[in-house]
């Protein structure tokens, strides 16, 4: 064996040195709308530290909590114009651009799991059809982050669908409001801080707000003592969508990382979401809140309602297309109401 040299010692320090000189850099400025303390604050902070470990430190991510740059509804259009990078909050503060980010935004009526409908987008096609609606806008895609079914609440019996006749609720603008209407239901649009004050004034029944773990960490079942549970009528999907010239100027391995890592995001969501939601439920039925759970039937007459009002919503090019696919994909799986 041959002595290990100076020079070589030299050169190979050398090459170390250039190599790190070399090494690529990202950064990026995301906002979501969540704040750092509740449970997706906490799986997105966890997400950044799997992406800066994972890249060691070639990518540095600024997170701003809370929407703190930019409102809510105006951090696409901020990621798109590049006063942020990428936006993490979702597709439907997007609807009034295109009514198509309404089928990845919420798609109500469609999968019963979180899981269903992440494999959508990564296993049936979905992921290919939704990036043309976001590079529409000159952003990308990268993924999604479901935390599960939304529950509702409500100061009367909704143990079935007969329940929903002249029920009034808080409902979020858009097509949730058509798809309640056919059912009997009155929907009201508020924004969320005037939820309490209409469940105790009587000017609301119920409302549509959160997953059962959010509404009970809130406080609406000190008034509301009725809830349904598990949750199928909602199950938002929050993204990571990035500005699409900054993202095709990262390095492949940069890009790969930050797929991989929202993958792992999504599943800790799923089961940190799925997790709470037991334990509120099982805390709530103690404490004497009844926790309806739907009849198949009645699930069936819910998504009927939903999924025939997606076509009345799809009315741009994009919608069409991704309605087409998640039915295409939904018949696959048994789930389509024909």
């Amino acid at each position: 064996m041959k002595p290990i040299t100076r020079t070589a010692i030299t050169t190979a320090a050398m090459c170390l040195i250039a190599g790190t000189a070399l090494a690529e850099t990202t950064t990026l400025r995301i906002q979501t709308h969540y704040t750092p303390e509740s449970l997706s604050g906490k799986n997105a902070a966890d997400f950044i530290d799997d992406v800066q470990t994972m890249s060691n430190g070639e990518i540095k991510i600024e997170m701003f909590y809370s929407s703190s740059v930019v409102k809510s509804v105006e951090t696409f259009d901020a990621a798109a114009t590049g006063i942020l990078d990428c936006d993490m909050t979702g597709g439907a503060y997007q609807t009034g651009k295109n009514p198509a980010f309404q089928f990845v935004g919420d798609i109500m009526g469609g999968y019963d799991t979180p899981y269903q409908q992440l494999s959508w987008l990564l296993l049936g096609g979905g992921m290919e059809a939704a990036q043309k609606l976001y590079n529409k806008y000159d952003m990308q895609l990268i993924g999604w982050w479901v935390v599960g079914q939304e529950s509702l609440s409500s100061t009367k019996p909704i143990r079935n669908a007969d329940d929903f006749k002249d029920w009034k609720f808080r409902s979020p603008p858009g097509m949730e409001t058509k798809i309640f209407e056919k059912l009997g239901a009155k929907p009201i649009v508020m924004d969320f801080s005037e939820v309490f004050t209409a469940l105790q004034t009587g000017i609301i029944d119920g409302a549509d707000y959160s997953i059962l773990a959010n509404n009970k960490s809130i406080g609406l079942y000190d008034i509301a003592k009725y809830a349904t549970y598990p949750g199928f009528h909602s199950m938002p999907s929050d993204h990571l969508a990035c500005n699409k010239a900054k993202w095709e100027a990262m390095p492949e391995h940069h890009r790969r990382i930050m797929e991989v890592a929202m993958e792992k995001l999504a599943l800790r969501q799923a089961l940190a979401g799925e997790k709470a939601n037991n334990e509120a439920a099982a805390e709530l039925k103690a404490a004497g809140i009844t926790v309806s759970d739907w009849t198949t039937e009645d699930r069936r007459k819910f998504h009927a309602a939903a999924q025939a009002s997606w076509d009345e919503f799809a009315t741009s090019p994009e919608a069409e297309d991704l309605v087409a696919s998640h039915k295409a994909y939904l018949k696959s799986l048994g789930l389509l109401i024909e």
